[in-house]
């Protein structure tokens, strides 16, 4: 195992901030193949508490998840590089790309390029999703974690129930529906 250092954590959160495309659920769906599956610098446990603290903050949930995983990994100073190596260049970019997209827009190639883009971006969400969820289907869960996942979508596609109160519904769900362990 390769020990956490600021500057890998720099690299790591450089590339996949700036490389990965279709927003938060997919950066944070490969960041979590690379901290928690290739790095092991993370548990599952620890990642998924994370991912659903930053999904609850108000504002950009990916800027509070970067710096929760990096605060976990090496502390404040952790959370500033690794905000700062996903905000930086990205946002640079963003910039170059609004000031061409008046130029862009007429263009049916560029159309068609961030089509595709958009369809690969919600294949994306829909790893992330399958990610997070997965280990919560293991043993005496699945009941559990298959019913607050088909209410949520449910709550949030049928109802147009915002993030918080669904997440706060399926908190009290898991508080009062426990499942003994399994070792």
């Amino acid at each position: 195992m390769i020990p956490v250092s600021f500057y890998r954590v720099f690299l790591i959160f450089l590339r996949i901030g700036n490389l990965t495309f279709g927003g938060g659920d997919p950066t944070m769906a490969a960041l979590q193949s690379e901290l928690v599956s290739t790095h092991r610098w993370l548990s599952p446990e620890r990642y998924g508490l994370v991912y659903a603290l930053a999904r609850i903050t108000p504002g950009t949930n990916l800027l509070a998840f970067c710096a929760g995983t990096a605060y976990e990994l090496l502390g404040w100073g952790g959370a500033i590089v690794a905000v700062a190596a996903v905000t930086v260049p990205s946002a640079a970019v963003v910039v170059l790309l609004t000031a061409g997209y008046q130029t862009w827009k007429s263009n049916p190639l560029a159309m068609a390029a961030i089509g595709g883009t958009l369809a690969a971006a919600v294949g994306m969400m829909a790893t992330s999703a399958w990610q997070l969820l997965r280990p919560q289907l293991a043993g005496g869960r699945r009941l559990r974690a298959v019913v607050v996942f088909g209410v949520s979508v449910l709550l949030s596609l049928r109802f147009g129930l915002s993030p918080i109160p669904v997440l706060g519904l399926a908190a009290l769900v898991g508080f009062f529906w426990r499942v003994p362990a399994t070792k």
